[in-house]
């Protein structure tokens, strides 16, 4: 049986879908699964090894070239291509609208989510079976029952494995502890302030770490050179392809992070990983594993580095603890 998942973006909302993609490969060996997802992404569906061959979309960069004949060729490109794979089954995990038209293309029967599961209703016009999943679960539980039921299983949800591995490379010449400070996201408002990952990095120095940061665009480039000149042991990693980050991510003794995909992807890695939250609620969406935590900033962005770095320092220890 061929399946195509069809789960574009964000970052986080990809790595959200690992855990029921690593329930199905276990519960069901005689499916292979194939991916569409934004072309940014790329990199990440490719950790998971039950994923064999992975579709781009563009999405966001044709929406600023509707009516130019190159944006219509790729996604003819894409159209031919889905059908020609020939797939027994679509599994819509996204319920979106533009996600269904994306399954729409493969020319298969498409499963989702039905109308009061579904992040847009007008989306299941477009799906041949739908599955009702209660909207207050969190992302990864929602997903993994909604694999589930279009695949014929019961996911033990008692149990959360995402089945990724960080990719090889890495730092070299680095010190053996080291903690991943993840300051950039999309939008201002879940942006912890400077002077907080500052004051983070120095708590981290004194406790015999090496802080790391990276930046992805000049706003971020200005934070980390903030915090490197600060904290002059601090090691700034320059705008580097995603499957480089992540290999450096993925190695890191600790990572705390704002509300982004690579803080995510660091709690589907299994890290001591702290996410501080600002604008938007963990509940439904936050990081989750079995070293994750969330810490919300109170009013005004303003979270204790201490209590950061202690949270952290608690994860680390259970990990530790762990057995091999």
């Amino acid at each position: 049986m061929k399946v195509l998942i069809v789960k574009t973006s964000s970052m986080g909302d990809v790595i959200h879908t690992f855990p029921a993609v690593e329930d199905a490969s276990l519960a069901r060996p005689d499916v292979s699964f194939d991916w569409c997802v934004e072309e940014a992404f790329a990199g990440i569906v490719a950790l998971h090894p039950a994923i064999g061959r992975i579709h781009t979309v563009a999405i966001r960069r044709w929406r600023k070239a509707l009516f130019n004949g190159g944006t219509w060729r790729e996604a003819a490109t894409l159209r031919r291509t889905l059908r020609e794979c020939r797939y027994d089954l679509v599994i819509d995990a996204q319920g979106l609208l533009k996600s269904a038209l994306v399954a729409r293309q493969a020319g298969a029967p498409i499963a989702g989510f039905d109308r009061s599961s579904a992040r847009e209703p007008s989306a299941t016009l477009f799906y041949d079976v739908t599955y009702g999943v209660p909207r207050d679960l969190h992302a990864i539980e929602r997903t993994r029952r909604l694999f589930g039921l279009a695949l014929g299983y019961q996911p033990d949800l008692s149990t959360l494995a995402s089945g990724i591995v960080p990719p090889p490379g890495g730092l070299s010449g680095v010190p053996e502890k080291t903690a991943f400070l993840l300051h950039g996201t999309s939008r201002e408002d879940k942006k912890w302030p400077v002077d907080n990952w500052i004051g983070t990095a120095r708590l981290l120095v004194e406790r015999g770490m090496a802080p790391v940061t990276t930046w992805s665009n000049e706003r971020e480039r200005a934070v980390a050179e903030a915090i490197a000149k600060a904290v002059p042991s601090t090691i700034v990693v320059p705008k580097s392809p995603l499957a480089d980050i992540a290999a450096i991510l993925g190695r890191s003794t600790l990572v705390i992070g704002a509300d982004t995909g690579l803080t995510h992807l660091a709690s589907a890695f299994g890290l001591p990983t702290v996410a501080v939250f600002l604008a938007t609620e963990p509940g439904l969406t936050g990081p989750r594993g079995p070293y994750a935590s969330t810490l919300l900033a109170a009013a005004g962005g303003r979270t204790d580095p201490a209590e950061v770095v202690a949270e952290a320092e608690r994860l680390l220890a259970l990990k530790l603890q762990a057995p091999a």
